[in-house]
């Protein structure tokens, strides 16, 4: 191929658009020929080029009843994806996560005989429930790009071609945060103590969360003095949180992009997180955290019939113990959390270094280089 490649982007939530963004620059680094990008993704492939098709805020539900109000915009937006794939012809398509929406696009891609290779980046948790799933999906996608080490033995055996490429949270520079340069740059005194609050970026988690870690931080605020609270987000939550935060009374400060968000982790004594790639985050950068999560209670009943496992928390699975506290559901209280992070700023013990060595911490080759490698060999029709 000698023209330039033209690869169509799927990411639905903003981890998806995190790791689309770095795939982006892995592609331009490694393609002999130019590169161009056309799809859906979020502000930090916006940053990069990416001209979204839709907010992919619309995307962002997380829950089995949660998403019944969002279906018609859904099922909207799928028939502008494939409107859109038909105009663009590209060379190939990769989804990225939010795997109930990408699978939906794969189908519907076989369905209207679209015959352009395409790839999923973040395999299903088969290994935690729905584990039939990893029989089936090789019957719609082309290749599975995996985070997790153990991930192409459960769908290789039933023929879909699989790539384990390592967690993209390893590249990700949490751990290169600067806590002088985030305290010198908010005026906030080296005796300050922070508290980094991480209520999610979905609008059932902020609304289901937010109210309980503002209880949590105002109680914390009386036992622990001059208190400040960060919350680091995404543009696009950013003005949410601000409407929600006017009637806080502990001092706080909302930070967007990635630089102030590791710098904002380093200078914190602790972390207050929904589940999510953000507890794999704040482990790289060392921050001692707990994950507090809570949803509708009809979707905490049937998750908790069709999970498989005993933890949410990756740093915890890859374990098979409890390093990181969970506090979910019921459990997910404010008192109950006050007593964790007090215990995390003052005894903080959190070995997570065997659970990202495990990620592929130290690995020399970047998990988006190594997907972008394997896309061009699939563009070319070769076994990556």
């Amino acid at each position: 191929m000698t023209r330039p490649i033209k690869i169509y982007l799927i990411a639905g939530e903003p981890s998806g658009d995190l790791l689309g963004s770095r795939f982006m620059r892995a592609m331009r680094r490694k393609s002999p020929h130019a590169v161009s990008f056309v799809g859906v993704g979020g502000e930090t492939m916006a940053q990069e080029g990416l001209k979204s098709l839709f907010n992919i805020a619309d995307l962002s539900v997380m829950g089995f009843i949660e998403v019944i109000p969002s279906i018609p915009k859904i099922l909207k937006h799928l028939d502008e994806i494939i409107a859109d794939i038909r105009q663009q012809q590209p060379d190939f398509i990769l989804t990225i996560d939010s795997f109930s929406f990408s699978i939906r696009v794969h189908k519907r891609l076989k369905k209207a005989g679209i015959c352009i290779p395409h790839a999923h980046c973040v395999a299903p948790q088969v290994w935690a429930w729905k584990k039939g799933r990893a029989k089936t999906i090789g019957r719609f996608i082309d290749y599975l790009f995996c985070l997790l080490p153990q991930e192409p033995a459960l769908f290789t055996p039933y023929g879909m071609p699989s790539l384990f490429i390592g967690h993209p949270v390893i590249e990700g520079g949490a751990d290169k945060g600067q806590a002088h340069r985030f305290r010198h740059q908010h005026a906030i005194s080296r005796e300050t103590p922070i508290l980094c609050i991480l209520p999610g970026s979905r609008r059932n988690e902020i609304a289901h969360l937010l109210p309980l870690f503002q209880q949590t931080a105002e109680a914390l605020a009386r036992n622990i003095p001059n208190l400040m609270v960060v919350i680091p987000t995404v543009e696009t939550v950013a003005q949410r949180l601000k409407e929600a935060l006017q009637g806080w009374s502990v001092p706080h400060l909302i930070i967007t992009g990635e630089t102030e968000r590791y710098d904002a982790f380093a200078a914190s004594s602790a972390a207050l997180a929904a589940s999510g790639t953000v507890s794999l985050e704040l482990a790289l950068a060392g921050v001692p955290h707990l994950v507090a999560y809570r949803v509708n209670i009809l979707t905490g009943l049937l998750a908790r019939c069709l999970l498989k496992i005993r933890f949410v928390n990756l740093i915890n699975i890859l374990s098979d113990k409890e390093i990181i506290p969970e506090l979910l559901q019921e459990q997910c209280t404010p008192k109950n959390m006050i007593e964790k992070i007090q215990n995390l700023i003052y005894a903080p013990q959190q070995d997570v270094r065997p659970a990202l060595r495990r990620l592929g911490y130290q690995s020399k080759v970047s998990p988006s280089e190594k997907m972008a490698e394997a896309v061009l060999h699939l563009i070319r029709r070769e076994t990556p």
